[in-house]
């Protein structure tokens, strides 16, 4: 029989990867405790069926898809219900978090009783005629997920204990969501100081792989912002013994919260960015 999986919350991943789950055959339910009317549509529009929490927990595997700060407390709370049960399914943390943080949220699960999977995900959402995102797998309870690699599901198993594909998922992030916040810093200070015309046009000549992937990925950080402050911060924490790397992650976790404020107030910056990458005529 194929598995029933449960899939908290429908943000664009979570919905994504239901959705994908759902094309190739797989029953997916979700909770729409506490979530918005966008969530629910998005839940909906992927064919993902809204139960309960004590339903989802009843699933054959369940997927955490939350930002950063909700992946210990959803766990806590599953947690709560899973040692009530004799129903134990593999839960399988997706989120961005550090892997002392990932470690913690796999002693909460264990000790309710069910198998516990670390997952890293890197890339965008599931797209039509795309394999992609690929989750990164990690843990001694890994091959208890891989089989969700037969309906539409990129899996990539890693060596290492619980904590191994989160420091995959904190070192790509540092470097690709790094990248994005040091230059949008950049092109602001370029536009304060009047050369943002040289500098784009020098950035054109010498690295057209910066304009290219600040063109795409910048503009598209703007209704993220608020979802990459958690993500920075526990990149703060990964890198933690090296004390300027920890300071300069928490700089950008400041950053991204100040364009998060910036995008629902007034979005001076955001409009600045956008002005900076938009094409010549």
């Amino acid at each position: 029989m194929n598995p029933t999986v449960a899939v908290i919350a429908q943000g664009a991943m979570g919905a994504g990867v239901g959705g994908r789950l759902v094309e190739r055959g797989l029953r997916v339910l979700t909770s729409l405790e506490g979530r918005s009317a966008a969530s629910a549509r998005r839940a909906a529009d992927k064919g993902m069926i809204a139960v309960s929490d004590e339903e989802c927990a009843k699933a054959d595997v369940f997927l955490s898809i939350l930002p950063p700060s909700d992946a210990l407390g959803l766990a806590e709370k599953m947690a709560a219900m899973i040692g009530q049960s004799n129903h134990k399914p593999v839960y399988v943390d997706c989120n961005a978090v550090s892997p002392p943080t990932k470690v913690e949220i796999g002693s909460v699960i264990t000790k309710a009783g069910s198998p516990f999977v670390d997952v890293g995900i890197i890339g965008l959402p599931p797209k039509p005629n795309s394999d992609g995102p690929v989750m990164i797998v990690s843990g001694p309870e890994s091959a208890k997920f891989m089989p969700l690699a037969d309906f539409g599901l990129n899996l990539r198993m890693v060596e290492g204990p619980i904590g191994a594909a989160s420091a995959v998922k904190m070192s790509y992030a540092g470097i690709t969501k790094g990248i994005t916040a040091l230059g949008s810093m950049i092109m602001l200070a370029s536009t304060r100081g009047g050369v943002a015309a040289e500098l784009r046009t020098q950035l054109e000549r010498s690295h057209p792989y910066f304009m290219q992937n600040f063109t795409r990925a910048v503009p598209d950080m703007f209704d993220k912002a608020y979802r990459f402050v958690g993500e920075m911060e526990e990149i703060a924490d990964f890198v933690g013994e090296d004390p300027q790397a920890k300071q300069m992650y928490l700089a950008f976790a400041d950053f991204y919260r100040r364009m998060a404020a910036d995008v629902e107030g007034q979005r001076q910056e955001a409009d600045a960015l956008a002005a900076f990458l938009k094409p010549k005529q």
